[in-house]
């Protein structure tokens, strides 16, 4: 039998991928995508006992301090995604892609598709933020839906029986339905639990249009943008925002299966695309 890690539950990154996808597989009804089987997923349900244990306020202040002076050195998007690469995974037996290829597989798709060349571009980076491993951030400060921190947690985020054992729920102020907010304050406003969507929006803030930064920072908020909670922290901005995040996800979920990409044949696109978007180096 198979022994959890006590900080890294999950056998791979990808395993919370595929446990996504499963769970927001197309023509899956709303009764169905809601039941979560912990013994079922053993490794899936520990990350998410980690995760909304850990996942408080201070935490989150304390990470965006740390890693949001994006003081981590200056790369190109090719190294960054090279880097990434060495986050090597020999556990996943559905797949021989490197990570590289893995993003080009999601680009790909949205480039066939026709979408904006912003977009293509989105599709490559957004899970380069899961550099945070290499850092030696633990799984569950890396990958997981994410959510608000500093007010009530919604019933809409996966396992919230586990939001218990976080210290936060015992602080009154921070359990209201605004808690530090304001009514439809605005996402831009609110404190995200702390992984690799909070990071590489960040990254990306000075290079990417509105829709492609809403897309990378809200593309594992599922709570809002597949269930519809917290509208009551939004504008009437962030909800068109999140039509875009909508059109992002399923290329996000979906593409795990494309053909692997022949890296020399696009490489050219990509590199015309960096160029258009980011400078030769961009800070982490």
């Amino acid at each position: 039998m198979r022994t959890l890690d006590v900080a890294n539950p999950l056998e791979s990154l990808e395993e919370w991928d595929d446990f996504v996808a499963s769970r927001y597989r197309e023509g899956k009804s709303q009764e169905e995508f809601r039941v979560y089987d912990a013994q079922a997923n053993p490794g899936v349900a520990e990350f998410y006992r980690l995760n909304h244990a850990n996942q408080t306020l201070d935490f989150v202040l304390a990470k965006e301090r740390e890693y949001l002076g994006l003081t981590r050195g200056k790369k190109s998007i090719w190294e960054a995604a090279e880097f990434l690469n060495t986050l090597v995974d020999d556990s996943d037996p559905d797949t021989d892609l490197t990570q590289i290829e893995h993003l080009l597989q999601t680009s790909e798709a949205i480039r066939n598709d026709g979408h904006p060349r912003w977009m293509v571009a989105v599709g490559f980076v957004h899970d380069l933020g899961k550099v945070l491993c290499l850092y030696g951030e633990p799984q569950w400060a890396v990958v997981g839906d994410t959510f608000p921190v500093g007010c009530a947690y919604s019933d809409q985020i996966v396992f919230p029986e586990y939001f218990a054992a976080n210290p936060d729920s015992k602080v009154p102020e921070y359990q209201t339905l605004y808690g530090i907010y304001e009514p439809n304050c605005g996402l831009d406003k609110v404190h995200m639990s702390w992984g690799h969507d909070e990071y590489i929006y960040n990254v990306m803030k000075p290079y990417l249009p509105e829709p492609a930064l809403a897309m990378l920072r809200y593309h594992s908020f599922y709570p809002a943008h597949k269930h519809g909670a917290y509208k009551h922290l939004m504008t009437p901005h962030d909800e068109a925002m999140f039509e875009w995040v909508r059109k992002f996800n399923p290329y996000d979920l979906y593409s795990k299966g494309a053909a692997k990409p022949d890296l020399k044949a696009i490489k050219p696109y990509y590199d015309d695309l960096f160029a258009e978007f980011f400078p030769q180096e961009i800070a982490w």
